[in-house]
């Protein structure tokens, strides 16, 4: 039989159009995907400062030179590894680089986009720009590449979310990030952020609550990070619920003619018939209705129905108030029998709960397993998971100390402040009679005692210090030697008898012991003395820059030197120099 060799080149070309499409849609994603993905950018170097001299603003470098004169009412250093400054006079707002030269001239003014209620040392969107011509407002990065075009009213920082930025054109709003791509178009009467945050991703998957006017009334709908609408605007108000987790699904609290209800993603968990809900973080919803309460869980489904007077959830159980009766639950709606004045809380040790009961109007605690065995009697005015089997307790005399699983003493219960560290598996002591700060390791070792000290916590160590005294020690409370935590450093402080100097890192003096206090050579070079309560400069050669002169009152860690600028911080995270008093 003869081929049709008409069908060869239609299947070709099906083929090939088959392969074009789906490369196209790959690419599309991928372009996509590119386009919502950005970076902050993470400061890991500083080479310019604003100073400040007779309540005019300039900049110096990272050696203390004087790179822009002190002659403008406001100076914003949107990067502090660039040199562009944007810099204030009068209505004038220009940018200069560190030879004093005109940044984008062909702008009307250029502006750093500030994070107005934040307390980081660098409020500003590092690495875009704020432009305007003729009354209109777009983006630029560093190097002048447009971002935004020139056709929006304004442009500033969203809900101090670093790259993210509220675009208004025409009285609407939409939300564009700092690679220019628009997430929602400016077509929505209001825009809140969720404030969905996470340790690590911090808010990158927060999502944006949008308000728009029906007969002067704001209905509201909800759009993911990615800019997909999850709900429509229908809605008197929405609360995302942001203690589960986003992997999870998204949850939301819903008003509809003032009744409440709850959405999974686009589904209806709970009906909108409530008078109120809410979440508890045991996965379930305390619902009234009638002014009655129930309990539903996290799948919808009616664990108590909304019969009861009062409805409390610690921990594990439901404890439930009706008709004058008291009555525990578990989380599947199981009655327990167990006393309702008892309380059962999970701790971040799976092998552990804290226990409580009250009597006669005081609470007694203790600690049971995950078996549910009582290992540590209800004996102790308070207790609190500290680390591995350690637990911080408060005896009957009132002071705090250490026991383990066990129920043994680890820190004598004597102190007026037992605590542990945040993020370390160290534990700090104190006694108010003494003013005696302790510090014990992760094997609940004393390794330092010193008086009236302040701890300063870094991310992988601590620093202890005093008048008289200054420790490092690692995250489990092992003892740091400061040459190992600074190894870029030429010298380091050191107290001997009281008196302070610099040493370097084979112990040998590089500065006599004859200050009051020394603080460790900063990353720009500089370590700040103190005599007589009046504070100086030292270089990391052991010279003298500026001799102490200068009354200073912040906590000593705080206190800082460029050459001879000493740091002002404002009181709200905004960080100056300056030579005055």
């Amino acid at each position: 039989m003869k081929k049709n060799t008409r069908e060869i080149p239609v299947l070709f070309v099906i083929i090939v159009a088959l392969v074009v499409f789906a490369i196209g849609f790959l690419l599309f994603k991928t372009i996509t995907k590119k386009d919502n993905d950005y970076e902050i950018e993470v400061i890991s170097e500083y080479k310019y400062f604003i100073v400040k001299d007779k309540d005019k603003y300039g900049v110096i470098n990272d050696s203390g030179e004087k790179i822009i004169d002190a002659k403008y009412n406001k100076i914003d250093i949107p990067n502090p590894s660039k040199d562009i400054f944007i810099c204030h006079e009068g209505n004038r707002v220009i940018a200069l680089n560190s030879n004093s030269n005109q940044l984008f001239p062909e702008y009307n003014s250029v502006s750093a986009i500030e994070l107005k209620n934040t307390a980081i040392d660098v409020p500003y969107e590092k690495n875009t720009l704020r432009i305007e011509k003729a009354g209109k407002y777009g983006l630029i990065d560093f190097s002048g590449n447009r971002i935004l075009e020139l056709e929006y009213d304004n442009i500033d920082n969203f809900s101090d979310i670093e790259g993210l930025l509220l675009i208004q054109k025409n009285e609407k709003y939409g939300i564009a990030n700092l690679k220019g791509k628009i997430i929602i178009k400016p077509e929505y009467d209001s825009i809140s952020s969720d404030k969905y945050y996470e340790e690590n991703e911090l808010y990158k998957y927060a999502g944006f609550i949008v308000g728009r006017k029906n007969q002067d009334e704001l209905k509201y709908g909800y759009i993911n990070y990615n800019g997909k609408i999850v709900l429509k605007n229908e809605y008197s108000d929405i609360s995302r619920i942001n203690d589960i987790d986003n992997e999870d699904g998204l949850y939301f609290i819903t008003s509809i003619d003032k009744k409440i209800g709850v959405m999974k993603n686009k589904k209806k968990l709970i009906n909108n018939e409530y008078q109120s809900i809410t979440y508890n973080k045991s996965k379930m919803f305390i619902v009234e209705k009638n002014g009655l309460n129930g309990v539903i869980n996290i799948s919808g489904k009616e664990i108590i129905s909304p019969e009861n007077t009062n409805i409390e959830i610690k921990g594990e159980y439901i404890y439930v108030q009706k008709n004058n009766l008291n009555e525990v639950y578990n989380v599947s709606g199981e009655k327990q029998e167990f006393s309702f004045n008892k309380t059962i809380e999970p701790t971040l040790n799976d092998k552990y709960k804290i226990t409580t009961t009250k009597e006669n109007d005081r609470t007694y605690y203790g600690v049971m397993n995950s078996d549910n065995k009582q290992i540590i009697n209800e004996d102790y005015l308070y207790i609190e998971y500290a680390f591995e089997n350690y637990f911080i307790v408060r005896g009957k005399n009132g002071k705090l100390g250490l026991i383990d699983s066990d129920g043994k003493t680890k820190i004598d219960l004597k102190y007026d402040m037992t605590k542990k560290i945040q993020g370390k598996e160290i534990i700090e002591v104190l006694s108010n009679d003494t003013k005696n700060v302790e510090i014990y390791n992760k094997n609940i070792e004393k390794v330092c005692e010193m008086k009236d000290a302040i701890i300063d916590i870094e991310k992988d160590y601590i620093k202890v210090y005093a008048d008289d005294g200054l420790e490092y020690f690692d995250n489990e409370g092992n003892s740091i030697k400061s040459s190992l935590l600074f190894p870029a450093n030429k010298i380091y402080a050191r107290c001997k008898d009281g008196k302070w100097g610099y040493v370097d890192s084979n112990g040998k003096i590089v500065v006599d012991f004859r200050y009051d206090y020394a603080n460790e050579i900063n990353r720009n070079g500089f370590g700040a003395i103190k005599k007589d309560d009046k504070w100086g400069c030292i270089n990391s050669d052991g010279k003298i820059i500026v001799e102490p002169s200068y009354k200073l009152y912040s906590n000593y860690g705080d206190i800082s030197f460029i050459g001879e600028y000493h740091k002002v911080n404002s009181g709200i995270g905004r960080i100056y120099y300056t030579k005055d008093y």
